[in-house]
């Protein structure tokens, strides 16, 4: 009986697709790649997650410190601050260990890719980094002194009850205290005086090991409303601005995505400009603490970055990366690579 010979093609093409088993184990070792990769970064955030703390609270020190504020925070809790550590510490993990995660990702989808839709990835990927980290640079430096400068300021503007005055009775007399713009170099025990930048009363005393320690407790100007910010509070309105605004700087990436798809064309996004100014007010409304000055800090870029979407767009057809920015082939031979 004779048997039917078997298409060289069509056994070469079964030999190339990988079984859903291997693509299950090629997966899971991927993973595995990924979370070891991640473990000496997570071990090194964790160990500086201290230092990023205080890199992130400086912010609110130095606006309190221009409005003639003791720079202080608060804890109402025994875990409070040590939490927020260790969520900024996991946070800075993902970060810093998303090119390793992206490159895992690649290593398992990139042999079923043809190199014409390499190239497209090749471009997206690089972008979407180079945004989520200025982003986050424009968040720290630009966006956050605005917007706790203006909610210190908020709160400042309640006044408070005025205080009666009345002559002093016969025989008191007001201690004075010296007020210093930094504590003294070598201050004696019992000495008192008034620090100026930490807005504090401060006085030299001896510790029970005889060792001289400098104590003090704030002082803050007479109003209505007394500021005392906790740290997890601000720590998770810095993550959430943080999350919105990577998000956010995402739309070139996105306008790019969906025109090379074919869903939207340069000439679209030229029509429906003035629908995207009222879409990025409503995003900087949104993904904001929604204070005038936070909103418009991203719907300012965002606006921004869209139009910078069309040019990119205008400038990276998608047939043009597909053939690798070579001129484009005229004849039968003219496909895809």
């Amino acid at each position: 009986m004779l048997r039917p010979k078997k298409n060289p093609a069509t056994h070469l093409l079964m030999d190339a697709v990988m079984p859903f088993g291997d693509h299950l184990e090629e997966l899971r070792k991927r993973l595995i790649f990924a979370l070891l990769g991640l473990a000496p970064i997570l071990i090194l955030a964790l160990t500086f997650s201290k230092q990023m703390v205080e890199l992130i609270l400086a912010t609110v020190f130095e606006q309190q410190r221009a409005l003639g504020l003791p720079p202080q925070m608060i804890q109402t809790g025994p875990a409070e601050t040590f939490m927020a550590a260790l969520q900024i510490g996991v946070i800075v993990t993902v970060l810093l260990g998303s090119p390793w995660l992206i490159y895992q990702l690649w290593l398992f989808v990139a042999p079923g890719l043809y190199n014409n839709e390499r190239r497209f990835v090749h471009i997206l990927l690089p972008l979407s980094g180079v945004l989520t980290v200025t982003s986050l640079v424009f968040l720290y430096t630009i966006v956050m002194p605005m917007t706790v400068s203006f909610f210190l300021m908020f709160g400042s503007s309640f006044p408070g009850p005025k205080p009666a005055t009345a002559p002093l009775p016969e025989g008191i007399q007001l201690p004075t205290f010296p007020v210093l713009e930094a504590d003294p170099v070598d201050p004696k025990p019992g000495q008192i005086w008034f620090n100026l930048d930490l807005r504090e009363l401060r006085i030299a005393v001896v510790s029970g090991e005889n060792k001289l320690t400098v104590i003090g407790t704030p002082f803050t100007r007479s109003g209505g409303i007394e500021q005392q910010y906790k740290v997890a509070d601000y720590i998770k309105m810095f993550l959430g601005l943080a999350l919105a605004f990577a998000i956010g700087f995402q739309a070139p990436v996105v306008i790019l995505l969906l025109g090379w798809l074919g869903l939207i064309e340069p000439s679209t996004l030229s029509r429906f400009r003035r629908h995207s100014v009222m879409v990025c007010l409503v995003l900087g409304a949104v993904l904001t603490p929604a204070d005038p000055l936070s909103m418009l800090a991203l719907a300012i870029p965002l606006y921004a970055l869209f139009e910078l979407g069309g040019i990119l767009l205008r400038w990276l057809p998608a047939d043009r990366v597909s053939r690798g920015f070579k001129p484009k082939k005229e004849g039968p031979d003219a496909g895809d690579e």
